[in-house]
């Protein structure tokens, strides 16, 4: 059996991918074919290359531990000279270099290009101009995951064979879609979350701007599930974090662990029904033709 697995974007949400993976290796699964946006695409990028769940999750434990940290990660990311700086926009919003930021956080073991992969990966992005999705799997692995997760707000768009590209949760924030044909089942998981309050507080303009982009992709995923909802679909509680939030990626993981062991029974429950299904089909009949 085919698996084929959907990772979304979410920004910081999307640490809870992790505990799919964990589950997946737990039950001794490996997905045929891998698909993400944004945050997704990162996380996917990491598991397609060989690392387990575990890994992942040691890893971005690690890089986010403290401010210090992830600030001189940044820090190498700066343009090296002034032409450089003045090129991609200096100070201005929605000017930082992705591509410059995915090569410092990205981990060693992710290659270069994406034949090097062990599990084939899907790489959501959007085409400004086309005004299209498209989906990325040769190449560069490194501008396909900038373009991917470069959120208009934040990064500036990232060229790639003749094409300006941003990210890829614009047109798929959660690509099922994009395993039709190539899996015989699909597991599909949704981080994006949505804005969480009482209606009391007023947001701040970055939460009004971060939550109606939210709400927007939450309509294009609702609308996908009405045509083909996956086989399964997981939804970790992460709506109350922030999609910057990569600060708090120990405390997210921590209060969202009971999730991975209703990642489990999901995709259990799933196998199970598949193989059940599978052993009670009618043996085929032979006719030999006539001597």
């Amino acid at each position: 059996m085919r698996i084929g697995l959907a990772l979304g974007g979410g920004g910081a949400r999307g640490i809870a991918h992790i505990h799919v993976l964990e589950a997946l290796d737990e039950l001794g699964l490996a997905p045929c074919r891998i698909v993400g946006s944004s945050i997704g695409a990162i996380v996917g990028a990491g598991y397609a290359a060989g690392m387990r769940g575990a890994d992942i999750r040691a890893y971005m434990v690690d890089c986010f531990a403290t401010k210090r940290l992830v600030l001189g990660r940044l820090w190498e990311t700066r343009p090296a000279t002034f032409q450089d700086f003045f090129a991609e926009g200096g100070f201005r919003l929605g000017q930082v270099n992705a591509k410059r930021v995915m090569t410092a956080f990205l981990p060693h073991e992710v290659p270069l290009t994406f034949d090097r992969l062990q599990i084939p990966l899907g790489v959501m992005a959007t085409d400004f101009y086309a005004r299209v999705g498209c989906e990325i799997d040769e190449g560069d692995i490194r501008s396909a995951l900038a373009a991917s997760s470069a959120l208009p707000a934040l990064f500036r768009p990232v060229r790639r064979d003749g094409r300006v590209l941003i990210d890829g949760g614009i047109f798929n924030p959660l690509p099922f879609d994009r395993l039709a044909g190539k899996a015989d089942c699909v597991i599909a998981v949704d981080v994006n979350g949505g804005p969480e309050g009482d209606g009391e507080r007023m947001p701040t303009p970055l939460e009004a701007m971060f939550g109606a982009s939210q709400l927007m992709m939450q309509s294009i995923i609702e609308t996908k599930l009405k045509l083909a909802p996956p086989d399964v679909l997981l939804r970790p509680p992460v709506s109350r974090y922030g999609v910057l939030d990569f600060l708090r990626t120990r405390q997210i993981l921590g209060e969202t662990a009971a999730f991975k062991e209703e990642a489990k029974r999901a995709i259990a429950h799933m196998v199970e029904s598949r193989e059940a299904a599978a052993s009670h089909l009618p043996e085929p009949r032979i006719i030999q033709p006539a001597s």
